[in-house]
């Protein structure tokens, strides 16, 4: 009998890591809006923290607004880079949660 319930645990790891992988492919296709300056940049991104686009309102593009520009850029990066994050979080608690694991396993993400 051990050696059938090691297969079964065999087949479960097997099964949640087949399912671990199909949810960070999907990451891909869950999108998030990094913004900054009040909205005067946007950055979209993909949870798995690819960058889809970058949106700058016409009123920053003058010289004198330069370093103002980078900073803004570099601010909606990291609001939108915090939101795949918890999005890629939130997606894979969804995932894990159909799992058959023990009780106060967590899964590496």
């Amino acid at each position: 009998m051990p050696d059938l319930d090691l297969d079964k645990i065999m087949q479960m790891a097997q099964n949640a890591q087949a399912e671990l992988q199909k949810a960070q492919d999907n990451l891909d296709n869950v999108e998030v809006e990094g913004a900054s300056g009040g909205g005067l940049v946007k950055i979209q991104a993909s949870a798995k923290g690819r960058i889809i686009a970058v949106n700058i309102d016409e009123s920053l593009m003058q010289p004198s607004e330069k370093s103002m520009l980078e900073d803004l850029i570099a601010a909606a990066l990291n609001d939108a880079r915090a939101k795949a994050d918890q999005a890629a979080a939130a997606e894979m608690e969804k995932m894990s949660s159909g799992l058959p694991l023990p009780p106060g396993f967590k899964l590496p993400f």
